[in-house]
Formats: C-alpha cells, sequence, structure tokens
C-alpha cells in the first residue's frame, strides 16, 4: 500500500498477488512427499476443491496490468481457491487446532 502511494504520484499502479497452492512441477512433487496428504486433504476441503493453476495466476495479473484494472491499486489478492477462507471460517478449522 505504501509504494502505490509513492508510484501513484507516477501514473503507477501497484497490487501484489498471494497464490496458495499452484500446480507447478515442485508442488507436483510436494504432493507425492509425506506432507503430501494433508495438502491434499486441505485442497479437498476448500471451496474450490483444487489446487490452481499457472494461467489462473497469470490470468488476474494480466487483468490487474490491463486497462481494466488500472483504478486498482494498492491491493493484495489472494488466489488460493478458498483455502485460507476455509481455513478461518469453513471446513478447514480443524488445522487451527493441530498448528
Amino acid at each position: 500500500m505504501y509504494e502505490a502511494t509513492r508510484w501513484g504520484k507516477r501514473g503507477a499502479t501497484i497490487n501484489s498477488i498471494s497464490p496458495g497452492i499452484i500446480i507447478t512441477p515442485l508442488a507436483n512433487d510436494e504432493l507425492k512427499e509425506p506432507r503430501g496428504e494433508g495438502y491434499r486433504k486441505m485442497l479437498s476441503a476448500s471451496p474450490a476443491g483444487r489446487a490452481g493453476t499457472l494461467d489462473e495466476v497469470g490470468e488476474l495479473a494480466e487483468f490487474l496490468m490491463s486497462k481494466r484494472g488500472r483504478f486498482i491499486s494498492g491491493s493484495d489478492y489472494l488466489i488460493d481457491g478458498g483455502t485460507t477462507a476455509s481455513y478461518w471460517y469453513g471446513d478447514l478449522q480443524y488445522l487451527k487446532k493441530t498448528h
């Protein structure tokens, strides 16, 4: 937000994107590791019921950097399929008790 106020004087917009589990080669490896079962449970209990894709993150970035996103600045976009919301308010509340 601070940088958005500074860079806004130059006509720039500043935002951030905070992705959840996104399917990449590294994420695929982690899903097969010992902690993978926990990640799979977390994803299946999230509202989206799956991990995200690189394209989905890219499409959000494309929108924010396009003319359609010119009025958006100083924001952080959580793109995690609702996993964080489910952790605080939904089916993943059990994780708070175990971690």
